[in-house]
Formats: C-alpha cells, structure tokens, sequence
C-alpha cells in the first residue's frame, strides 16, 4: 500500500461508481470529494472510483467503533461465539462471491482468490474456539487466606491497516480474533482493491454483530495516520512493505498502541544435490508465479548448489512454457467455454512497470535473462497489466534485483557451491519473512532450520504459511513489533491481562454473617 496522498482522479465519468465506506453497520457514502481509481488490472480500465476520508469522516468511524465497543464488550462469551459461528457458515456458503469480488479488483486467478479465502477462514475457524483462549488462570492460598488470579480483557478499539495482494485474507489474519475477543475493528483496506472488505462488513452484519464493532474507512495516508494517532484506537495490525511497516510501528508506538506490523521479504530456496529436482521445479514454478508474485511469502530467489544449476533451470524454463497467463475471471478457450488461466496481471500499470524496472537492473548488473516476461501481452486485453514469468539466472548478489523485493513474476536463479554458502547469503540478508530447503538428508534439513535466521521455514515445502493455531511472521526486517499475526499471539495481542490479588475473611471468626460455619474451641 502506499502512504502517499492521492489527488483526485481525473479518470473516471460520471456514471463511474464511488465506493464508499462502512460505519455504524451500513455503507457510507463520502462527502470528502477525494477518490482514487480502482482498476480492472486484466483491461486495464477504471472500473469504480474509492472515496479516499476526511478527517471528520475518519472520526466519525472511530468513534462509531467506540460505540460498538461499549456494546460487544458487554456481550456474554456464549453470545460472541454464536455470531462467531453464523459468520463461519455465512462465508462458507458465499464465498464464491468474495472470489469473484477479488479477482476483479485484483486480477489474481479465481483459485487464488479461493485459495486466499480458505486460508482466512483458517483463522476464523480458530476463532470460534475462542473461550478456551482467553481464559485467566487461579492460584488459590498463595498466601495465607490471599488468592490470585488473572482475566483477560479485550483492548477497546484496534486498527486494520491491510494491503492489496490479499483483500480478504490479511485481514482475515486478525480481524476475527480482535472481534472474538471483544474488540471493535477499524479496518483500512488497500485503496487498490476495497470491495471485499465491505462485502466481510455485510456479511458481519448478517452474522448478527453490532453496528460499530466492525468498520471500513476507505482512505490514503491521511486515513492511516488518523488511526495512528487517534488516542481511541489501542493497537494497529499491518502488512505492506518495509519501509511503511517502519512507518506505522515508530509511529503508532510513539502514540502508544500496541503494534504488529509486518513488512516485506526476500524469500529464498535452497536446493542441495540430492534433492528431488522435478520437486524443487514444481515448486519454484508454484511459489515463484503463483498470484503473479504479488505475495510476501514468495519465492524470489533459488539457491542451486551446483551442480544441480542448469538442469533446475532447464525444467523450470520447461514448465513456463506450459503456463497460460490472462484475465483472471477466465477466458474464452475457444469452444465457449471459460478456461481458468494459471497467472493473472499484475495490480496496476504502475507496478508492472517497476517490476519490468527491476529485471532492467539485473541485465544491466550481469544478469542472463532464460525467459524475459517484459511487454507481454495478452490477446484481447492489451491494455491490461500483464507481465511475463520471468526466470534469471545468475544474479549478483550486489543487484538491487537481488537484495530489494519486487513482489512481481521474477525468479532469480543464485548458483553456490555448498550448503553453508546458501545459508550465509540467507542470513546476510536484511530480510527474515520465509524460506525453505529440498532435500532428502533428514541431517541437512534439521541444520538448516536451526542455522537459518528467518522466521518461516519449509522443508520440501515452498511456502511455509503456518496453519492458523501457529503464528504468521518473520524476523529482521520483516516484523516490526513483538507479536505476530494469528495464533496464540494472536489472541494475547488483542488482550490484556489483569492481576488480582484477593483476600476474603471467614465470616466465622471476624464478625461477618454468621453462616453456620464449624467453631473450633
């Protein structure tokens, strides 16, 4: 996402609808006079116009949430897992139309955006078991006639900050435990894609929760910064870029909220020698090119211990031969019928661009380009925002290609001579998010886990996503904070514990109700 103010769009017509925000349980029409273009990524064409908030509409969410607030906390356990449960199978039986929303703001391919929603509704699956995850805990007689306990409450009002790749996912990595846990959400989404946040908001309204407990403010950096200082709003949850999950972490502590916010990556492969390399080549195609690269758990760089090098390139260039690229809804296969692509464009004309900027950089730095994705072009969408995959082989590590992100089709190919080699450029890098090992040497693997300074590691497995009763994070320069998303982290971060300490005397021997408690003489 970016923080940067937009300008009112000069792109649109006027019959081009405004999307507006969510608050008070209904949408909310903007009266600021600020949009921003929202674009069909396969055409290329403004499809929607987004109302970027004021201030007086920023604080008009917040304090909508602060109302919810006031209600849901006061709802009993019992109360809060139902809603839980109706939204779950709410989802669940219309979440073919949360797709189709994706895929159009997107441009991902529909099983992705699928795919997507499944791994969301991972965390609201692990949400609705809530009441065993915020219980306190009870030592009786810690001292003589004293007992202690603990109780957990929820924060009050928490931030959302999510970014374009996963409209529905990402936030679905936090908001269903906030919520669980008797919080009220102001979610800020991408303002590349905002239509899925406020179908979640509708259908959170179906599920039965209070107006005010879930919010969409549509807006730029003026709407994030309004959450960042907004003295009602207790924490922030973000996914975007480093330097922006910087940003909302120095800023947001400097307000004093608690922050989990988590930045960008460089995710690594390392294939030994006796790997399975038909494996490794499925799954560099797979985690390499999948969602057109536009995710942080990506694979942007194969480490080859050689000499395993040329013949990895050459089944992968094989399988990108094979892959079908366009729109992302599907496309006419010629019998009539729609055929699902396996890589849909990229999000904007812009990011295309900077993507293609990259794969300048690392031809210029030396780099052999094995399939150049530049100025593809897909029949009857030219104006879309495509770009081919593209592989490169050896990369120097110097390249800017190869030590920033380009959260786009670009697979580096790095060419080392051993094991430790691999390891020591994965640790020398400024990233921690992902990365994995293909081996068959159970040895190796069990080194490389414990040697490798990342947060998320795959063993013969691309992209290690933990399942939602495991926490989502990475180390260095990937998380910003000290807790990370979903999970029993999760649950802590959106509460706070309370401590008491408590002492009662026996109404027997100090002059209370007489409750015909024994006397001993």
């Amino acid at each position: 996402m970016s923080i940067t103010e937009t300008a009112p769009s000069s792109t649109s017509t006027p019959e081009t609808p405004v999307i507006g925000h969510w608050i008070g349980g209904a949408l909310r029409p903007s009266t600021s006079g600020r949009t921003a273009p929202v674009y069909n990524p396969a055409t290329g064409a403004v499809q929607a116009e987004v109302a970027l908030a004021d201030q007086a509409e920023i604080d008009e969410a917040i304090a909508s949430a602060v109302a919810g607030f006031e209600v849901w906390s006061g709802y009993s356990i019992a109360k809060r897992q139902a809603v839980l449960f109706s939204f779950r199978e709410l989802l669940n039986a219309r979440k073919g139309e949360l797709a189709a929303i994706i895929t159009s703001e997107h441009g991902k391919v529909l099983s992705d955006a699928a795919g997507e929603i499944a791994r969301g509704q991972e965390v609201v699956e692990l949400a609705t078991g809530f009441p065993h995850l915020i219980k306190g805990a009870f030592s009786e007689n810690a001292s003589t006639g004293i007992d202690v306990y603990s109780i957990k409450q929820p924060l009050g009002v928490v931030g959302i900050i999510s970014p374009f790749n996963f409209p529905a996912m990402v936030p679905m990595w936090f908001f269903p435990i906030a919520i669980a846990a008797g919080n009220a959400v102001v979610l800020k989404p991408s303002e590349k894609d905002p239509s899925a946040a406020l179908w979640l908001a509708a259908l959170w309204k179906e599920a039965g929760l209070p107006d005010g407990v879930f919010t969409v403010l549509q807006g730029d950096k003026l709407a994030v910064d309004g959450l960042l200082t907004s003295p009602d709003v207790q924490s922030i949850s973000f996914v975007g870029s480093t330097p922006i999950a910087q940003y909302i972490y120095e800023t947001a502590s400097k307000h004093g909220k608690r922050v989990q916010a988590l930045g960008g990556a460089k995710n690594h492969m390392l294939v030994l020698p006796d790997a399975d390399l038909d494996l490794a080549a499925d799954m560099a195609i797979n985690a390499g090119y999948g969602a057109a690269g536009e995710r942080c758990m990506a694979i942007s760089v194969v480490l080859a211990v050689e000499p395993v090098a040329d013949e990895l390139i050459g089944k992968i260039t094989e399988r990108i031969a094979k892959l079908r690229i366009g729109n992302g809804a599907g496309q006419d296969a010629g019998d009539g019928q729609l055929r699902e692509p396996d890589m849909g464009p990229l999000i904007t004309g812009v990011h295309r661009d900077k993507v293609s900027s990259y794969v300048d950089i690392a031809e210029q730095d030396g780099a052999d380009v094995v399939v150049d994705g530049r100025g593809f072009t897909v029949d009857g969408h030219e104006d879309g925002f495509f770009f081919g995959p593209t592989l490169l082989d050896r990369v120097p590590t110097t390249s800017r290609a190869y030590t920033e992100e380009i959260f786009g089709p670009v697979l580096s190919i790095v060419r080392v001579e051993s094991f430790q080699e691999g390891v020591d450029l994965i640790n020398s890098g400024q990233f921690g998010n992902g990365t994995a090992i293909f081996t068959n040497d159970g040895g190796a693997a069990r080194r490389f886990q414990n040697e490798v300074e990342v947060g998320m590691i795959g063993i013969n497995v691309p992209i290690p996503v933990p399942v939602a009763y495991h926490s989502f994070g990475g180390w260095k320069q990937s998380l910003f904070g000290d807790s990370k998303a979903y999970g029993v982290q999760g649950f802590d971060f959106f509460t706070r514990e309370k401590a008491i300490t408590s002492r009662w005397l026996d109404p027997a021997t100090h002059g209370g109700i007489n409750l015909g408690f024994p006397q001993n003489h």
